[in-house]
C-alpha cells in the first residue's frame, strides 16, 4: 500500500512541477506626475536599500513611468525628483515578483533648477542625448524591446561608462532573449564597475541556473546572499534561490532545507511554500507536502500556482486519511 501511495504521488509531483521552478526577481513599476497631475518625464528614482549600503537609480521614460527588475528583497527608501520640479519620498517593501506601483507626486521647487547653468552648449547638447537615451532604454525595457533597450543602454553607457546599473539592465535584456554570454558579460562588468551589486549576481545566478550551471549558479546565489544582508528580506529571496538550484540539480533533501529556511525567514514568500510542497512530495514526505501547500494558499489565495494546488491538495488530503 505505501509503495503504490508513492507512486501516486510522484506521479502527482510531475503534474504539478511540469517545469524546473525559476528563482526570484523583483518587478517594480511606477508614475511620476507634478502637483497638475501631468508625467514628469527624466525624474531621477533612487532606491536605497534600508540597513545596507545598497543604491540603484534610474530615470523615468517621457511618459512619467519607470521600471525597475531585479532589486533584493527589502525595505527601500524610494525617492523621485527633478530640479525645478521638486521631490518626494516614501517608503517601499520589495519582494520577488511583482510589487505593488510606486506612484510619486512632486510639487514645484521654490526656485527654478540651475543644473545646466554652468555648462557649454555643446555640453548640455551631450546631457540631454544622454538623459533621451536612458529615458528611451527604460521605456523599452518596460515594453519588454529588449534590442531597443539594449541599443539605448550602450548610448548611455559610451557617454557614463561607469553606470553599473545600466549593465545590470543589458544583463536583464540579454537574459530575457536566451542571450546568455553576453547577459553574462553586462553582469560582470557591473560587478567590475560595483563590487556590491546584489542585482549583477542575482542576474548570474539566474542565467547560470537556466543553464544548469548549478555549481556557479551556487556561487552567485551565495554571494548575493551575502550582500543582501543574510536572514532578513533579500536574504530569504536569496536562500529560496539556493533551493531553486538544489531542485533542479535533483538534490531534494538539501533544497527542502532552503526553502524551509526560506518560509521562515519570509512567512509572506508564496512561492517558497509552494516548491517546499513540490520538494516534499517528491520525497514522498506527504504530511509536510499538504502543509506546505496549506501555507501556499493561505499566503497566496490567487497566486499563480493557487488553481493547480486547489485542484490538486483535496487528493493528498485524503491520502493522510486513509
Amino acid at each position: 500500500m505505501r509503495t503504490s501511495l508513492i507512486r501516486g504521488v510522484l506521479s502527482l509531483a510531475v503534474v504539478l512541477a511540469i517545469s524546473a521552478p525559476a528563482l526570484a526577481q523583483s518587478v517594480v513599476r511606477g508614475k511620476v506626475v507634478d502637483a497638475q497631475g501631468k508625467p514628469v518625464p527624466e525624474a531621477n528614482i533612487v532606491f536605497e536599500a534600508e540597513g545596507v549600503n545598497r543604491r540603484t537609480q534610474l530615470k523615468t521614460d517621457r511618459n512619467g513611468d519607470f521600471l525597475q527588475v531585479g532589486l533584493q528583497s527589502g525595505s527601500y527608501k524610494v525617492t523621485a525628483s527633478k530640479d525645478g520640479v521638486g521631490s518626494a519620498t516614501q517608503t517601499a517593501r520589495v519582494s520577488q515578483g511583482q510589487n505593488q506601483p510606486l506612484n510619486f507626486t512632486i510639487s514645484p521647487a521654490s526656485a527654478a533648477a540651475a543644473a545646466s547653468a554652468g555648462m557649454t552648449a555643446e555640453e548640455k547638447e551631450a546631457a540631454a542625448k544622454v538623459q533621451a537615451a536612458a529615458s528611451a532604454a527604460v521605456a523599452a525595457l518596460s515594453a519588454k524591446n529588449y534590442d531597443e533597450a539594449i541599443t539605448q543602454f550602450n548610448a548611455v553607457v559610451a557617454v557614463r561608462p561607469t553606470c553599473a546599473d545600466c549593465y545590470v539592465s543589458i544583463g536583464s535584456a540579454y537574459s530575457a532573449k536566451q542571450q546568455y554570454d553576453q547577459a553574462e558579460a553586462a553582469y560582470k562588468k557591473a560587478i567590475e564597475l560595483k563590487p556590491d551589486s546584489g542585482e549583477a549576481y542575482t542576474g548570474l545566478t539566474s542565467i547560470y541556473n537556466a543553464q544548469k550551471k548549478f555549481e556557479l549558479a551556487a556561487e552567485a546565489s551565495a554571494k548575493a546572499a551575502q550582500l543582501s544582508g543574510g536572514a532578513g528580506g533579500g536574504g530569504a529571496e536569496a536562500v529560496y534561490n539556493q533551493g531553486v538550484i538544489l531542485f533542479n540539480g535533483g538534490k531534494f533533501a538539501e533544497a527542502k532545507t532552503q526553502f524551509e529556511a526560506a518560509t521562515k525567514a519570509d512567512p509572506t514568500m508564496g512561492m517558497a511554500f509552494y516548491q517546499l510542497g513540490m520538494t516534499a512530495l517528491n520525497l514522498g514526505q506527504i504530511p509536510e507536502a499538504v502543509a506546505a501547500l496549506e501555507g501556499y494558499l493561505k499566503v497566496d489565495p490567487d497566486g499563480p500556482k493557487a488553481a493547480e494546488v486547489k485542484t490538486s491538495l483535496p487528493a493528498l488530503q485524503g491520502m493522510l486519511k486513509k
